[in-house]
Protein backbone atom coordinates (compact mmCIF):
# COMPACT_ATOMS: atom_id res chain seq x y z
CA UNK A 1 0.00 0.00 0.00
CA UNK A 2 1.10 3.19 -1.39
CA UNK A 3 2.71 5.91 1.74
CA UNK A 4 0.46 8.56 2.51
CA UNK A 5 2.17 11.73 0.55
CA UNK A 6 1.95 14.97 3.13
CA UNK A 7 2.80 18.43 1.90
CA UNK A 8 3.75 20.43 4.78
CA UNK A 9 3.68 24.71 3.30
CA UNK A 10 6.74 26.49 3.55
CA UNK A 11 6.58 30.11 3.57
CA UNK A 12 8.91 30.99 6.02
CA UNK A 13 7.05 30.46 9.28
CA UNK A 14 6.90 27.29 11.45
CA UNK A 15 8.56 24.47 12.58
CA UNK A 16 8.96 22.73 9.64
CA UNK A 17 11.65 20.42 10.66
CA UNK A 18 10.18 18.80 14.24
CA UNK A 19 6.34 18.32 11.90
CA UNK A 20 8.22 16.66 9.28
CA UNK A 21 10.07 14.23 11.37
CA UNK A 22 7.01 13.36 13.25
CA UNK A 23 5.22 12.33 10.15
CA UNK A 24 7.72 10.25 8.85
CA UNK A 25 7.80 8.43 12.33
CA UNK A 26 3.63 7.69 11.66
CA UNK A 27 5.14 6.03 8.28
CA UNK A 28 4.26 9.06 6.01
CA UNK A 29 6.30 10.48 2.91
CA UNK A 30 7.10 14.22 3.82
CA UNK A 31 7.59 17.25 1.52
CA UNK A 32 8.25 20.82 2.72
CA UNK A 33 7.24 23.04 -0.44
CA UNK A 34 5.92 26.26 -1.51
CA UNK A 35 4.96 25.18 -4.80
CA UNK A 36 1.41 25.34 -5.43
CA UNK A 37 1.14 22.58 -8.16
CA UNK A 38 2.77 20.40 -5.53
CA UNK A 39 0.52 21.62 -2.79
CA UNK A 40 -2.59 20.67 -4.95
CA UNK A 41 -1.39 17.41 -5.95
CA UNK A 42 -0.28 16.10 -1.81
CA UNK A 43 -2.73 13.49 -0.21
CA UNK A 44 -2.52 15.59 2.80
CA UNK A 45 -1.43 19.20 3.38
CA UNK A 46 -0.44 21.05 6.52
CA UNK A 47 -0.37 24.62 7.56
CA UNK A 48 2.37 25.22 10.50
CA UNK A 49 3.12 28.39 12.18
CA UNK A 50 4.20 30.42 14.58
CA UNK A 51 4.34 34.09 15.82
CA UNK A 52 2.34 37.17 14.76
CA UNK A 53 -0.82 36.28 12.97
CA UNK A 54 -0.44 39.73 11.01
CA UNK A 55 3.04 38.64 9.83
CA UNK A 56 2.11 35.15 8.70
CA UNK A 57 -0.86 35.95 6.83
CA UNK A 58 1.24 38.62 5.32
CA UNK A 59 4.06 36.41 4.04
CA UNK A 60 1.13 33.84 3.08
CA UNK A 61 -0.47 36.57 0.35
CA UNK A 62 3.05 37.68 -0.54
CA UNK A 63 4.22 33.91 -1.90
CA UNK A 64 0.40 33.43 -3.42
CA UNK A 65 -0.33 30.64 -1.11
CA UNK A 66 -3.54 32.54 0.38
CA UNK A 67 -5.80 30.67 -2.90
CA UNK A 68 -3.50 27.94 -3.31
CA UNK A 69 -4.76 26.94 0.38
CA UNK A 70 -8.23 28.09 -0.09
CA UNK A 71 -8.20 25.65 -3.24
CA UNK A 72 -7.06 22.72 -1.09
CA UNK A 73 -9.87 23.05 0.98
CA UNK A 74 -12.45 23.39 -2.11
CA UNK A 75 -10.31 20.18 -3.47
CA UNK A 76 -11.46 18.02 0.15
CA UNK A 77 -8.09 17.56 0.57
CA UNK A 78 -7.31 16.53 4.39
CA UNK A 79 -5.79 19.78 5.70
CA UNK A 80 -4.30 19.98 9.28
CA UNK A 81 -3.31 23.25 10.75
CA UNK A 82 -0.96 23.37 13.56
CA UNK A 83 -0.92 26.03 16.26
CA UNK A 84 -1.23 29.94 14.89
CA UNK A 85 -2.40 28.06 11.63
CA UNK A 86 -4.99 26.80 13.33
CA UNK A 87 -5.65 30.45 14.19
CA UNK A 88 -5.23 31.40 10.52
CA UNK A 89 -8.16 29.01 9.64
CA UNK A 90 -10.88 31.54 11.33
CA UNK A 91 -12.21 34.91 10.02
CA UNK A 92 -9.84 37.36 11.87
CA UNK A 93 -7.74 37.79 14.58
CA UNK A 94 -7.39 40.92 17.04
CA UNK A 95 -3.64 40.72 17.65
CA UNK A 96 -2.06 44.04 17.24
CA UNK A 97 -5.19 45.16 15.46
CA UNK A 98 -7.77 43.45 13.32
CA UNK A 99 -6.41 41.38 10.80
CA UNK A 100 -8.33 38.89 8.18
CA UNK A 101 -7.51 35.55 8.04
CA UNK A 102 -8.61 32.50 6.07
CA UNK A 103 -12.30 32.67 6.87
CA UNK A 104 -12.54 28.64 5.88
CA UNK A 105 -13.96 28.61 9.53
CA UNK A 106 -16.84 31.00 10.88
CA UNK A 107 -14.90 33.00 13.59
CA UNK A 108 -12.65 35.11 15.40
CA UNK A 109 -9.26 34.72 17.51
CA UNK A 110 -9.15 36.73 20.57
CA UNK A 111 -6.49 37.39 23.71
CA UNK A 112 -6.76 34.69 26.15
CA UNK A 113 -7.58 36.51 29.58
CA UNK A 114 -4.54 37.56 31.99
CA UNK A 115 -7.72 36.94 34.74
CA UNK A 116 -8.85 33.58 35.55
CA UNK A 117 -12.57 33.00 35.84
CA UNK A 118 -11.86 33.41 40.36
CA UNK A 119 -10.54 36.40 39.23
CA UNK A 120 -6.79 35.38 40.12
CA UNK A 121 -3.34 36.73 37.33
CA UNK A 122 -2.78 34.40 35.19
CA UNK A 123 -0.10 33.93 32.95
CA UNK A 124 0.13 34.45 29.36
CA UNK A 125 1.08 32.86 27.62
CA UNK A 126 -0.74 29.54 28.14
CA UNK A 127 2.42 27.54 27.86
CA UNK A 128 2.57 23.43 28.49
CA UNK A 129 0.57 20.44 29.09
CA UNK A 130 -3.29 20.33 28.97
CA UNK A 131 -5.51 17.74 28.96
CA UNK A 132 -7.97 17.27 26.15
CA UNK A 133 -11.72 18.08 26.20
CA UNK A 134 -14.75 16.87 24.55
CA UNK A 135 -16.91 19.52 23.48
CA UNK A 136 -19.96 17.55 23.70
CA UNK A 137 -18.89 13.81 24.06
CA UNK A 138 -16.38 11.75 23.40
CA UNK A 139 -17.99 9.40 20.69
CA UNK A 140 -17.77 12.65 18.21
CA UNK A 141 -14.31 11.87 18.00
CA UNK A 142 -15.01 8.40 16.03
CA UNK A 143 -13.53 8.94 12.21
CA UNK A 144 -11.42 12.25 13.30
CA UNK A 145 -8.13 13.22 14.21
CA UNK A 146 -8.48 11.96 17.50
CA UNK A 147 -10.36 8.55 17.14
CA UNK A 148 -7.55 6.96 19.06
CA UNK A 149 -7.12 9.82 21.91
CA UNK A 150 -8.83 9.61 25.16
CA UNK A 151 -10.63 12.36 27.04
CA UNK A 152 -7.74 13.87 29.26
CA UNK A 153 -5.05 13.06 27.49
CA UNK A 154 -2.59 15.70 27.65
CA UNK A 155 -0.95 17.95 24.70
CA UNK A 156 1.71 20.41 24.76
CA UNK A 157 0.49 24.21 24.04
CA UNK A 158 2.02 27.60 23.33
CA UNK A 159 0.06 30.45 22.00
CA UNK A 160 -1.49 33.93 23.71
CA UNK A 161 -4.60 33.76 21.99
CA UNK A 162 -7.28 31.74 21.00
CA UNK A 163 -9.70 30.49 18.39
CA UNK A 164 -13.33 31.09 18.77
CA UNK A 165 -15.65 29.62 16.35
CA UNK A 166 -19.17 31.09 15.79
CA UNK A 167 -20.28 27.42 15.21
CA UNK A 168 -19.64 24.85 18.55
CA UNK A 169 -20.65 22.37 16.36
CA UNK A 170 -16.66 23.53 14.45
CA UNK A 171 -15.18 22.64 18.38
CA UNK A 172 -13.92 18.85 18.11
CA UNK A 173 -11.89 19.32 21.85
CA UNK A 174 -10.81 22.22 24.59
CA UNK A 175 -8.75 22.49 27.25
CA UNK A 176 -8.97 24.51 30.41
CA UNK A 177 -7.00 27.67 31.09
CA UNK A 178 -7.76 29.31 34.17
CA UNK A 179 -11.34 27.96 34.34
CA UNK A 180 -11.14 29.19 30.38
CA UNK A 181 -12.80 26.85 27.71
CA UNK A 182 -10.35 27.38 25.12
CA UNK A 183 -10.56 25.74 21.49
CA UNK A 184 -7.84 22.79 21.04
CA UNK A 185 -8.99 20.96 17.77
CA UNK A 186 -11.66 22.68 15.53
CA UNK A 187 -12.79 20.79 11.93
CA UNK A 188 -15.35 21.87 9.49
CA UNK A 189 -15.30 19.04 6.44
CA UNK A 190 -11.61 18.48 5.58
CA UNK A 191 -10.45 20.87 7.70
CA UNK A 192 -8.45 20.38 10.97
CA UNK A 193 -7.23 22.78 13.41
CA UNK A 194 -4.62 21.66 16.86
CA UNK A 195 -4.14 24.86 18.75
CA UNK A 196 -1.20 22.90 20.36
CA UNK A 197 1.17 21.00 18.51
CA UNK A 198 1.02 17.44 18.14
CA UNK A 199 4.57 17.35 17.14
CA UNK A 200 5.63 18.03 20.28
CA UNK A 201 2.58 16.11 22.33
CA UNK A 202 4.56 12.55 22.69
CA UNK A 203 2.81 9.16 22.22
CA UNK A 204 -0.86 11.30 22.03
CA UNK A 205 0.63 13.45 19.18
CA UNK A 206 1.66 10.85 17.46
CA UNK A 207 -1.64 8.91 17.76
CA UNK A 208 -3.07 12.47 15.88
CA UNK A 209 -0.68 12.66 13.29
CA UNK A 210 -0.87 8.70 12.27
CA UNK A 211 -4.76 9.66 12.19
CA UNK A 212 -4.64 12.52 10.37
CA UNK A 213 -2.62 10.49 7.07
CA UNK A 214 -5.66 7.90 7.75
CA UNK A 215 -8.15 10.09 6.39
Amino acid sequence: MKSPNVLIIDYGIGNLLSVRRGFEFCGADVEISSDPKRILNASHVVLPGVGAFGNAMTVLRERGLFDVVKEVEKKGTPLLAICLGMQMLLNESQEFGVTTGLGMISGKVIPIPSITTLNQPQKIPHIGWSELLPEKKQSEWKGTILENVKERDSVYFVHSFMSVPNDASHRLANCEYGGQKIAAVIRKDNIYGCQFHPEKSGEVGLKILSQFIKL
